[in-house]
């Protein structure tokens, strides 16, 4: 059984990507792997690219496992390893021990690369992708992951979650740990258990402001306008008159029964412009040709002396709230 176990296991393997949870859900796997073969206490050496030498390592991967059939080596930033580093590794690679695992796990590490391709020539799963998830994924994968903690999510929760902690899985998963134990009843996690329970140390994206913009939900407006980190307010106002024509198209073409063909008109995907039509609607006519007005007065004080900020903002909750 052993040496079945054994014979699936490649002698290097090269987790790389930008999501973190996805390589340490690599290492965890091949450690249990790995360690269903023996005791990994005298058989495991970790090692940070940053700071170990090449050598070092090599020496580790031609070191006889003790009590066991495999040893396991892992090089953490395998990227930020030297170039005479590298060479020994690369060197190493073209004739690995059979008696080691070597796992390199780099956040990035281009396929051109000396290192990449000699962990690639291993063989065809050597290479472990581990690039992070689109947001839609992201979102998805989340509600995924709450099940293996015992809860559930709602899409909206979800959705929040990724708004106020970001796209680190590593820190989502946490997250997701601390309001499992924190959440009652068997019913889903609401959005509004994000809002209570989580800390947003994310930065605001701007298009969430112009989205909240777009809703008039000056509450969400002035959450956000904080968050938005080094986004000036000349760019804001010019995201929000472009979201005004936007709203302008789509009005007049739901006006004419032809709100369907907004994604068409605009040239854009549809999801970009999922929810342009239920935004329309809450302005009228006048008040979005008021509002293209007001913005060309904002942004003529904006860069003859007034505060921008503060001219910005104003102009935007008075937009809203009319």
């Amino acid at each position: 059984m052993a040496a079945q176990e054994q014979s699936k296991l490649l002698p290097a393997y090269l987790a790389v990507g930008e999501d973190a949870l996805k390589r340490r859900t690599v290492l965890e796997r091949l450690r249990k792997r790995v360690s269903q073969l023996g005791d990994l206490e005298f058989n495991h050496d970790e090692f940070d690219g940053e700071r170990a030498s090449g050598s070092d390592i090599a020496v580790a991967c031609n070191t006889l496992p003790f009590a066991s059939d495999l040893r396991l080596v892992e090089v953490a930033h395998a990227e930020k390893l030297g170039k005479q580093d590298v060479d020994v590794l690369c060197a190493y690679l073209s004739a690995p021990s059979d008696s080691t695992v070597l796992v390199l796990s780099a956040e990035k590490l281009a396929k051109n690369t000396r290192l990449y391709k000699a962990a690639a020539s291993i063989g065809k799963a050597s290479i472990i992708d581990c690039a992070p998830m689109k947001r839609y994924e992201l979102v998805r994968a989340l509600r995924s992951m709450a099940v293996g903690h015992g809860v559930t999510l709602t899409e909206s929760a979800a959705e929040k979650l990724v708004m106020y902690v970001g796209e680190d899985t590593i820190k989502l998963d946490t997250e997701l740990r601390k309001l499992a134990l924190a959440h009652a009843g068997s019913g889903p996690i609401s959005d509004g258990e994000i809002e209570l329970l989580v800390a947003r140390t994310n930065e605001a994206k701007p298009w969430e402001l112009v989205d909240a913009f777009s809703a008039r939900d000056a509450k969400t407006c002035l959450r956000l306008l904080p968050l938005l980190g080094s986004t000036s307010s000349y760019a804001l106002i010019g995201m929000c008159t472009t979201r005004l024509r936007e709203l302008c198209c789509a009005k007049s073409l739901d006006d004419r029964g032809e709100g369907h063909a907004l994604a068409e008109t605009l040239k854009v995907p549809s999801w970009r412009v999922k929810n342009h039509i239920a935004w329309s609607r809450g302005f009228t006519n006048r008040e979005l040709q008021d509002a293209f007005t007001t913005a060309r007065d904002c942004e003529r004080a904006m860069k003859s002396g007034s505060d921008p900020d503060a001219a910005f903002r104003t102009w935007l909750f008075e937009t809203i709230c009319k």
